[in-house]
């Protein structure tokens, strides 16, 4: 668990955080050998059930309390943690006094298995636990004990949304135990996020921390002196120590940690500052030109798996004598071809209402794994301004880069770290290998009733949707709810246009409304609700359901879509089926989907094209086959692109700590 001792020092350093050395060769080779042997121990290390009869033991005191004395006896904790550390006597007992606050404040008194999951995070290990266990509950069991200990404390989620919301609801329950708890949310100014980060316990979504910390890399530089930043404060307002806004990387949690650290580690983050020009509209303009003027497959290849574009010599010799008569840059054939290729993706691989919206004419980017708007970010190299012309929306300036980070090498840096998740052991082996990070599965407070209803594989789009709405009049007519997930905002308003068509009354759910998140999420239990959502509602969401709907089946979903990755998949089943209720599940996909149109296993598409009839779907196992098939090929394409990612930046920060640069 989370030593005090063993962290004494770093903790009270100027900037706390963990400096990863980088391996070498035989440090790798070594590891690799080892790797499953210390997983396992790791693992074994966690399980340990006789808490429970510890907490329970340590709870029928508490339990005769008053509210005073018990807020008495938590302050008496605080001490008692602060002073002699964390072991385990000392943590079961403020598991059991969490236990009873949380059943005083709240309302919700923690299931054992909850009391499992606390203690698997607080040994810095993944907590795999199925939705609709309560882990945002299970999250203050770890989170309260370390920060009663004098520790700063993260509570990482994916969004805005489930950040105010956690902190929101869990804030009774730390106010109690004499604990401070605050929210950094997108509108925050530097002076409230100071505030907030000076929070025992800080609720904070991921892009917002890691842009934070990149914000105090550049004032503090890579390597913070304690000495230098100690003797600064002699300045007054004016030392750098006052103008940080964290108080380093003590101890995080990252709730949906499959989501955080590896579906997001593919792209760096790079913090950027206004350049201040506007650049030139003519260039980009003619950038378009010259690329709309290129034959796909002839003049230039497309890879929309690995958002690449290739041109060929074919194409390269039409830009050339395309290009004569032009000066400046295009006079230059490198820097001609990066500027066609960057207007080739924003044309090809960059669509409107699937990567982006466009809001009061400005291009607002989609983020693809929690389908919520990123309003104040942007495509670098020129993209952005290309898509901006695409859509004939008026330039904005280009930014210039001042830090990056991935998230790799971001939270790997906290002294310590842990995570949970509903699908984690997919990932089991990349979470140990890249952060250390044991995967631990916790049992289920009630059996799993949801039944799994089949999958189905249509030729075409057309009845694909077909289908999907047939299904959805049948159900509705039982009175059950129905939650249908779709990929794209593109995708949920077809799928809207065609239950409009068809007199099916039913609310979106996307990008375009995402203010109305809560409120379409809580009703989306109700008697005959129809909701189209894109992954908004895929994970951090707790649908419940009234009595009469879960004696009648339960909400039944629907996946029009395979993702990339099938624990994305296994989230959005999750939304049916909480806590012992009764739920179903099926998927309807097509050969149009964007899984299958840009797999590169060629075959299973080539075989379905051969076996699928007009009408007709694939079913059972050869329609799992075929899409399983291209969601592998995606899987370990994602694999080997961190990999990558990984190494280079490796090899970057070597140079940039060669050259001095910050990151």
């Amino acid at each position: 668990m989370f030593d005090l001792a063993r962290e004494r020092t770093a903790l009270h350093s100027a900037y706390p955080e963990r400096h990863v050395l980088k391996e070498g060769w035989f440090d790798r080779q070594g590891a690799r050998l080892a790797n499953p042997l210390l997983r396992r121990y790791r693992m074994r290390q966690c399980r340990n059930t006789t808490i429970v009869t510890q907490v329970a033991k340590h709870g029928l005191d508490l339990a005769q309390l008053s509210d005073e004395q018990l807020t008495q006896r938590a302050k008496q904790l605080r001490g008692t943690l602060r002073r002699d550390g964390l072991s385990e006597e000392r943590v079961c007992r403020s598991f059991a006094l969490i236990r009873e606050v949380a059943h005083r404040a709240l309302g919700q008194r923690h299931y054992d298995v909850q009391l499992l999951g606390g203690w698997v995070l607080l040994n810095g290990c993944i907590a795999e636990m199925a939705t609709g266990e309560g882990k945002t509950l299970t999250a203050t069991l770890a989170a309260a004990t370390v920060a009663m200990a004098g520790v700063p404390v993260h509570v990482i989620t994916v969004n805005d949304y489930l950040t105010a919301r956690d902190a929101r609801e869990m804030h009774p329950l730390y106010e109690m135990l004499g604990l401070s708890v605050g929210a950094v949310t997108h509108e925050l100014d530097t002076v409230a996020r100071r505030s907030v980060y000076s929070c025992d316990v800080t609720y904070c979504c991921n892009k917002e921390l890691a842009f934070d910390y990149l914000r105090d890399r550049l004032l503090v530089g890579r390597q913070p002196n304690r000495i230098q930043l100690q003797l600064e404060q002699l300045y007054g307002d004016a030392a750098r120590l006052r103008q940080l806004v964290l108080r380093g990387l003590c101890f995080g949690i990252v709730d949906e940690a499959d989501s955080v650290l590896v579906d997001e580690a593919r792209v760096p983050l790079i913090l950027s500052g206004a350049g201040g020009e506007v650049p030139e509209k003519a260039i980009y303009e003619t950038a378009l030109d010259l690329a709309r003027g290129l034959v796909r497959e002839q003049d230039f290849w497309l890879d929309g798996r690995e958002r690449t574009i290739r041109l060929t010599p074919s194409g390269r010799t039409m830009l050339t004598n395309r290009a004569i008569g032009l000066k400046g840059i295009w006079s230059g054939p490198r820097r001609r071809e990066e500027l066609v290729r960057q207007a080739l993706t924003a044309l090809y691989l960059f669509q409107r209402d699937v990567h982006y919206l466009v809001r009061e004419e400005k291009v607002q980017i989609i983020d693809e794994y929690t389908g919520r708007l990123m309003p104040d970010r942007s495509w670098e190299h020129g993209l952005h301004q290309l898509i901006e012309l695409k859509e004939d929306c008026p330039l904005t300036p280009m930014n210039r880069p001042l830090a990056r980070i991935t998230y790799q090498r971001f939270f790997r840096r906290y002294l310590w770290l842990s995570g949970m998740t509903g699908t984690a052991q997919e990932v089991a082996g990349e979470l140990w290998i890249v952060y250390r990070l044991a995967a631990v599965t916790i049992p289920m407070n009630r059996p799993l009733q949801r039944r799994w209803m089949g999958e189905r594989l249509f030729a075409t789009a057309e009845e694909k949707w077909e289908a999907v709405v047939n299904r959805i009049a049948a159900l509705r007519g039982q009175g059950r709810p129905v939650l249908v997930g779709t990929r794209s905002v593109e995708a949920s308003e077809i799928l809207s246009q065609q239950l409009t068509r068809a007199k099916i009354e039913h609310v979106v759910l996307n990008a375009r409304q995402d203010e109305e998140e809560a409120a379409v999420v809580a009703a989306a239990g109700t008697h005959g609700r129809v909701t189209v959502s894109t992954n908004m509602a895929g994970r951090g969401t707790d649908i419940k359901l009234p009595r009469s709907v879960a004696q009648a089946g339960g909400l039944h979903v629907i996946a029009t879509e395979r993702h990339e990755a099938k624990r994305i998949d296994r989230q959005l089943y999750g939304r049916s089926s909480r806590q012992g209720d009764l739920g179903s599940y099926e998927i309807v996909t097509s050969l149009d989907d964007e899984l299958l149109v840009t797999s590169q296993g060629k075959l299973p598409r080539w075989i379905a094209a051969l076996l699928l009839k007009p009408g007709i779907p694939a079913e059972g196992w050869l329609a799992r086959f075929l899409v399983r098939w291209a969601q592998r090929s995606a899987e370990r394409l994602h694999t080997r692109m961190r990999r990558e990612l990984l190494q280079h930046e490796d090899e970057l920060e070597s140079t940039l700590a060669f050259s001095g640069r910050v990151e």
